[in-house]
């Protein structure tokens, strides 16, 4: 019985303790051999490595969207905004049509492009490993938009939404809308 208390009182402080790290919030689609659309919202996506370009998420291992992104292979991150918080929800919940009602398109690898999103990353699936009751997803990129300028980042803190407050952002010059010629060119050096 003590194993029990003391597990469940270091899960409820490992999940206060991590909740006060900030993290934006993407929503990583990809499209079944059908031509289905798939997705899931994820906090947990980072950059990995600059050379070769990576990426990673970490779904749950209960995710039933998981599975059918992994089967895809090609997946795309969408980076979302401030203003994208119900966008996020409809993917954040089990079951449903997830896309009813949401602008897309394809992305160059096929995988769904949501409409209004920061920025978007594709991906070719590289490898999976273990990472405990999640997965940990490593994409190989192989595009980089920059869609939106305009907005700040949607975050997750303490369990809720939330944005920058104004006037924290810092400008920065417009950078290229576009990294494709620039990922294919890094592809072709570390692939060489």
């Amino acid at each position: 019985m003590e194993a029990s208390v003391s597990t469940s009182t270091f899960t409820s402080t490992f999940t206060a303790v991590l909740s006060r790290f900030a993290t934006g919030v993407a929503v990583v689609t990809a499209c079944e051999s059908d031509g289905r659309p798939v997705g899931m919202a994820v906090q947990s996506f980072s950059s990995v490595s600059l050379d070769p370009p990576l990426v990673c998420f970490c779904p749950a291992r209960t995710s039933a969207g998981w599975p059918r992104v992994r089967a895809a292979g090609a997946f795309v991150v969408n980076i979302l905004a401030a203003d994208q918080r119900e966008l996020c929800r409809a993917f954040a919940v089990t079951g449903g049509d997830k896309f009813a009602g949401i602008p897309w398109r394809p992305a160059g690898n096929g995988a769904p492009l949501l409409d209004g999103v920061l920025a978007s990353v594709e991906c070719e699936l590289a490898d999976v490993l273990d990472g405990g009751d999640h997965a940990i997803a490593l994409g190989r990129v192989t595009a980089l938009t920059v869609h939106r300028d305009d907005a700040a980042p949607l975050l997750y803190f303490r369990r809720s939404y939330g944005r920058l407050s104004p006037g924290s952002r810092p400008s920065r010059p417009a950078a290229s809308a576009s990294m494709s010629s620039s990922m294919a060119a890094a592809r072709s050096r570390s692939e060489a």
